[in-house]
């Protein structure tokens, strides 16, 4: 895979279908990525998960097109990432639609979890209560099977119905899945939810050493297939750490916050502490389909002992400084204000989290210079602000960062100062891809700790390879920057990210 900016998009919401995304990336985006992440493209694209709970995983939702056009237009000249969806399906699938006509007597019996088939000796309250989700209450739908009422385990949703990883049938779908997307020339599987997928009695059922086990049986699968792995899981920053000593890649969830942080206080300390214990394996992001996750810069959550990387008080700051700078849109998109109750993130646009061009600008450039794959999610390739619309349309917190652009809305966005500048920014990082494979140093100046401009907002960014370089001095106070570029022994600074050329490799 190439250490090239990847862009994330849904493709119904960046193009309309797959013909429409090629459009795209080849006129207004053109040159700045070189890999797509696809959101689920899969039937049907509006679920109750906005394409996370397919009814049927291996075919295309005919409304965007189909493999061979998945294949051609896309996976041909760019590098193909696709959401393997492991822990949850459908109730409308087939699977499901089987067994829950046929119970004992389908040939998926024993494929979809329930409460019988976790506890068959019952459960404590103790044992419920330790159990972890991403949403309040507890993770059990009352579903009709065979003619009698059934609790079934949905960890997300009450239409995605979770299963038994190790079942013969589970297995033989999520085989069926993979050998579709190897044959799509797919190059990297995104484990969707894969932290949720054991589940065992008397514990918190969430990355258990069993999940580990399951991922690296996962990993495998893909590299049998010539496909490469990326785990999708947020979780405390060591639980982090841990996951990508196995696997090929993790996402950095930590960067978006920690950011945000170093740039509303102008103090780089603890980004430059996470910086220090990183895995270097990773896409970096600042903004997903998802919120901008708090879960993974604070404590433990299944064991509140552990300190996060932001302390509880200035966790809290940041989440207020979100609500704030967004001016209460985030506060209105998330938990209880919002239909899909999200414990651990903030609903926002990473644009709007700022609303600050400057800083936004600053945010990507130190995210495509941290070792790592950078990732742009297409609302963010755009500056985009929050869709308040679209939120008051659906009631779902999610949707306020989702918005549907038309080919006259991203004509006119990619020519606004601050989107040219990112894009700007993304071709040099894409033709300058060698440089990073070299050596990467950084240093915080001013003592590195303390506050504001009294100490710990001089971040310096450093890559070496041969005699090219690049050096980012960057002031988290005044949200100014300098680039020095060597190239062949010759120097040139740059402070407006419009000055970038392609470097050369």
């Amino acid at each position: 895979m190439r250490n090239e900016p990847q862009l994330i998009t849904y493709v119904d919401r960046l193009g309309g279908d797959l013909a429409g995304l090629r459009a795209v990336l080849d006129g207004p985006l053109a040159g700045a990525f070189g890999g797509v992440h696809l959101l689920p493209f899969f039937h049907p694209i509006d679920g109750a998960d906005a394409g996370f709970d397919p009814i049927d995983h291996t075919t295309i939702d005919r409304r965007l097109g189909t493999w061979e056009e998945l294949a051609t237009t896309i996976g041909a000249d760019f590098d193909l990432m696709a959401d393997l969806i492991v822990n949850h399906v459908s109730d409308r699938s087939a699977p499901y639609l089987d067994w829950a006509a046929n119970g004992a007597d389908s040939p998926y019996d024993g494929m979809f979890l329930t409460f019988d088939s976790v506890f068959p000796g019952g459960a404590t309250e103790g044992e419920l209560s330790a159990i972890y989700r991403p949403r309040p209450g507890l993770c059990f739908t009352v579903k009709g099977v065979a003619g009698r009422s059934r609790l079934v385990w949905t960890t997300f949703t009450a239409n995605q119905v979770d299963i038994d990883v190790d079942h013969p049938a589970s297995v033989a779908y999520l085989d069926t899945i993979l050998d579709r997307f190897e044959a799509a020339g797919v190059d990297l599987v995104r484990l969707d939810a894969v932290g949720y997928a054991i589940k065992k009695p008397g514990t918190s059922c969430f990355m258990l050493p069993e999940t580990f086990d399951f991922i690296t049986r996962l990993g495998d699968a893909c590299r049998d297939r010539g496909m490469a792995m990326l785990v999708e899981i947020h979780s405390y920053h060591r639980t982090q750490i841990e996951i990508a000593e196995r696997v090929d890649l993790v996402y950095d969830f930590a960067m978006p916050p920690l950011v945000l942080d170093a740039l509303y206080t102008g103090d780089g300390t603890v980004l430059a502490e996470w910086l220090r214990i990183r895995p270097t394996n990773a896409v970096t992001v600042l903004d997903t389909h998802d919120g901008i996750g708090v879960i993974d810069v604070g404590r433990d959550q299944t064991d509140p002992s552990r300190p996060g990387l932001l302390a509880p008080e200035r966790l809290d700051a940041l989440v207020e400084e979100i609500h704030r700078r967004s001016g209460g849109a985030s506060r209105r998109a998330t938990g209880a204000a919002a239909n899909n109750l999200d414990l651990y993130q903030v609903n926002c646009t990473f644009a709007d989290a700022i609303a600050d061009d400057d800083r936004y600008l600053l945010a990507r450039l130190i995210q495509v210079l941290v070792p790592g794959v950078p990732q742009i999610y297409y609302v963010g390739a755009l500056a985009g602000g929050n869709d308040l619309e679209l939120l008051a349309r659906t009631g779902v917190g999610r949707d306020i960062n989702r918005h549907h652009y038309t080919p006259e809305q991203i004509a006119a966005d990619v020519e606004r100062p601050v989107v040219r500048r990112l894009l700007a920014l993304l071709r040099w990082r894409r033709e300058a891809a060698a440089l990073f494979a070299g050596e990467f140093s950084f240093d915080l100046g001013d003592g590195g700790a303390g506050s504001g401009a009294d100490g710990g907002h001089r971040l310096t960014l450093t890559w070496r390879r041969g005699v090219d370089g690049v050096e980012a001095r960057i002031d988290l106070a005044t949200a100014t920057f300098e680039l020095e570029l060597t190239d062949g022994g010759g120097n040139r600074v740059v402070s407006d990210l419009l000055e970038l050329a392609p470097a050369r490799s």
